[in-house]
């Protein structure tokens, strides 16, 4: 649950502050894995803080800094600096500067997003703790396990267009995992995104994995992530899981 940056201890203050040459706090506007995440300008530059105290919140924490240090390449933000204070993690990522990635059908993101998917398909999961498919997912399939790394969360709040290109943030749920599993947990975001189920299918189709993977296996999925994501939704009124199952079930439901 994300909290305001006044939580904060002042000594934890104090110290972003002398990193970041100032604490000119801008909190984040979507996501809420990180109890406490905003960007801060000062002298030295912008730098994306995350801040946990609770036992989970440190856990979690803890788990994408070392996802996030062991991941290299071009498309995902670095760790600039970290430090445990008065019972707080504290991570200092770097700050990608641009809008959330459109994923509108035909929208121009939507070819960065395809280059960025060509790199993690082929993209072995670093020596760290990452989820199995099961304890991501809560569902399993022998055909979900492999050695990618996944991120499985490549919504369009976790997808920034900077002028540099494509970056992915939050690898809080980082997986390792057969590669099209990737695939699979971006339908729901195509189709939130204004894309039909059918229309999803045929864009996930230009990539490889997805074509050499059995449609049995695709189905299995699709089910099961509609069945997870109802359940939830019956149990909550949280408006964004009953999205979730509303565009897990129209996948399952084209799928079967």
């Amino acid at each position: 649950m994300r909290i305001d940056w006044t939580a904060l201890p002042e000594s934890v203050t104090t110290e972003v502050a002398e990193r970041v040459g100032g604490l000119h706090v801008a909190p984040a506007t979507t996501g809420d894995h990180a109890e406490i995440a905003a960007t801060v300008t000062g002298t030295n530059g912008k730098v994306f803080v995350k801040a946990a105290h609770t036992d989970f919140g440190v856990r979690s924490l803890r788990f994408e800094l070392r996802v996030s240090e062991a991941v290299s390449g071009p498309h995902s933000p670095a760790v600039v600096w970290h430090f445990e204070a008065a019972g707080w993690l504290v991570v200092g990522f770097e700050h990608c500067e641009g809008p959330h990635a459109d994923l509108s059908p035909g929208s121009p993101d939507l070819a960065l997003l395809e280059d960025v998917l060509a790199v993690l398909g082929e993209t072995p999961a670093p020596d760290a703790p990452l989820f199995s498919p099961k304890a991501r997912l809560g569902f399993e399939h022998p055909s979900m396990d492999g050695d990618t790394l996944v991120h499985t969360d490549l919504g369009p709040a976790n997808l920034i267009v900077t002028p540099n290109g494509l970056r992915i943030v939050d690898w809080a749920m980082a997986t390792k995992a057969a590669p099209w599993v990737e695939l699979a947990m971006l339908t729901p975001w195509l189709i939130s995104a204004g894309h039909t189920p059918e229309q999803a299918d045929q864009w996930l189709a230009r990539h490889r994995v997805w074509q050499s993977t059995d449609p049995e296996v695709l189905d299995y999925f699709a089910t099961r992530n509609a069945e997870k994501w109802a359940s939830k939704a019956a149990g909550s009124t949280a408006a964004w899981m009953h999205d979730l199952a509303g565009w897990t079930s129209q996948w399952s439901a084209f799928r079967n």
